[in-house]
């Protein structure tokens, strides 16, 4: 077994003496800007910040919107409803698996090239070694070597005449000096070298056949899926509401692409490059909504224009940008991953489908004690989940080093890494937990002026403030699944949890009503954590090692 598997040494192999204490390695080290430290800040930091993006974009796009009356709010606030349940559902596993398959597959290809340059360079420096080295091989060292070590050795080599035992030696102690003082420049060109990555084909391609798909669906589904949503026929939200999301339809492919983009990128672990363009994008969406909705008098549908307008100019930015980074054509059809994408993508689809019905069921019982509880529920639930934008960030960054980690079989990073970011998580979670909680108490009132309303949100803050250091470890947790590529385990273990949660949640609505359900969505959190930290914490599936036992 590799010497890296040996971070974790039980002291037997009996069942039972399982590696939960993997979680407290090096805690004292959670706040130390190591390279590690550095490596997950550098690709959370920005992944966050564009994750925050959207909503940020959408909050200032339904304020130009709400200037144009609140049938037009209403009616615009449930077609982004529709549009984000939709793009949710297939968005999220191709994103997911996107980033594990680009990085397995971008490490894989940087340690063939490393290898591969390693060997030839090894190849010419026991020519020159040997005596027998012609300009040629002189001529392709110049590459690797420093011009002056090069010229040394050549000149070496022409001038020994008599082959001695002294200048063998000193040309073999030039080339091995030459060697280790190139080889960062050469990882740094096999790193930055373009190259044929299939998964990332494949997911332009499932990219550009979601979007499509549901761009037909939201189109010509419009008025039943708004009637669905609780608009009756002879609402008046409804035929705005039509007119929005058949316009925004038209921007599901650029969505989809732009997303699936996004996993690529996070696939190379550079969350930097999309945080830019996703951020020029909605700053140009925002400049776009009061030249179309208010001096073109375009109105609603106006919003709906700048909106789509900008998700196709950041698709075709990033599309650009890949281009440079990546061949998106394969050199065969054989190359493409569509049944490896379609098996895990359906089975993270499960998975989300599952956690949507689960929520979007404690939202319909919240609506069925009245208007007063479900306007107190909603702003919690929002408040609720804001840790997932944050945390989300951590997630990604784990993923992506996770996938590299596994495929170079450096189980010693995997662990430091799963480690260091939980530890991060949680510390996120309590500093969230105080924010909340703070934030609740003195600023009820600003989510209503209603007396009993704002009464039932402080009955609920201290859930929502309480849970917010396990939402924030079990949606970490979610990037450690994906970056050891557990999807199985991921979906199967979501869909048991949502099930009995469900269960619980109904129960408790109806014994306890309001507190009964934000009591049972807090336990559903805590088995999502439950389910993560059994996973790793009982070394099986990909987390064998931690037990001793050979990953091969």
């Amino acid at each position: 077994m590799d010497e890296n598997a040996s971070l974790y040494q039980p002291t037997s192999n009996k069942w039972w003496k399982m590696p939960f204490s993997v979680f407290f390695n090096d805690a004292r080290r959670v706040f130390k800007l190591d390279a590690l430290g550095r490596e997950i800040i550098g690709i959370a930091l920005p992944s966050a910040l564009a994750v925050a993006a959207d909503p940020i974009a959408s909050l200032i796009d339904t304020t130009f919107i709400g200037h144009l009356g609140p049938v037009e709010l209403a009616a615009a606030g449930v077609s982004i409803a529709v549009f984000n349940q939709a793009s949710r559902i297939t968005v999220f596993p191709l994103v997911s698996i996107t980033t594990s398959f680009v990085a397995e597959e971008d490490t894989i290809q940087k340690m063939i090239a490393k290898a591969a340059a390693e060997n030839d360079k090894a190849d010419l420096l026991q020519d020159i070694e040997n005596g027998t080295s012609k300009q040629n091989n002189i001529k392709a060292l110049k590459d690797e070597v420093p011009h002056e070590d090069v010229e040394k050795s050549a000149t070496t080599e022409k001038n020994d005449t008599n082959a001695g035992d002294d200048g063998h030696g000193n040309n073999t102690n030039t080339c091995k000096s030459s060697s280790v003082k190139s080889s960062d420049k050469s990882n740094e060109k096999v790193g930055n070298k373009k190259r044929h990555i299939a998964s990332a084909s494949t997911a332009l391609i499932f990219g550009s056949i979601l979007g499509l798909i549901q761009t037909a669906i939201l189109m010509f589904g419009a008025k039943p899926l708004l009637t669905a949503m609780g608009l009756k026929h002879d609402s008046p939200m409804l035929g705005p509401a039509q007119k929005y999301l058949r316009l925004r339809a038209y921007g599901s492919p650029a969505v989809l692409l732009s997303l699936a983009m996004q996993g690529i990128f996070r696939g190379f672990k550079d969350t930097t490059t999309p945080l830019y363009i996703i951020v020029s994008g909605y700053a140009l969406n925002v400049v776009l909504d009061p030249i179309l909705i208010f001096k073109l008098k375009l109105g609603l549908e106006g919003a709906a224009m700048s909106h789509v307008f900008s998700q196709y100019v950041m698709a075709f930015t990033l599309f650009f940008i890949l281009t440079k980074k990546v061949y998106l054509v394969p050199p065969s059809i054989k190359d493409l991953q569509i049944f490896r994408f379609l098996k895990n993508g359906g089975l993270l689809m499960t998975r989300v489908i599952a956690v949507t019905f689960c929520m979007t069921f404690a939202a319909s019982l919240a609506a069925r004690l009245g208007p007063i509880p479900m306007a107190a529920f909603q702003p919690c639930l929002q408040v609720w989940l804001t840790s997932s934008l944050l945390a989300d960030g951590l997630a990604v960054a784990v993923q992506a080093i996770l996938a590299c980690s596994f495929t170079e079989k450096d189980y010693k990073k995997v662990t430091a890494a799963a480690t260091r970011t939980l530890q991060m998580g949680f510390v996120l979670g309590v500093g969230l937990s105080v924010a909340v909680g703070i934030g609740f108490y003195f600023g009820a009132g600003v989510f209503s002026k209603n007396a009993d309303v704002v009464n039932l949100i402080r009955i609920g803050m201290p859930f929502v403030a309480a849970t917010q250091p396990i939402n924030s470890l079990a949606f970490v947790f979610d990037g450690v699944n994906y970056g050891a590529s557990d999807f199985a385990y991921a979906a199967y273990s979501l869909v048991s949890v949502s099930v009995v949660s469900i269960a619980i949640e109904f129960v408790l609505y109806r014994s306890k009503q309001f507190v009964g359900l934000w009591i049972a969505l807090s336990i559903y959190m805590v088995l999502r954590m439950v389910v993560g930290i059994w996973r790793m914490g009982t070394g099986t599936g990909p987390w064998r090692y931690l037990r001793g036992h050979s990953m091969l």
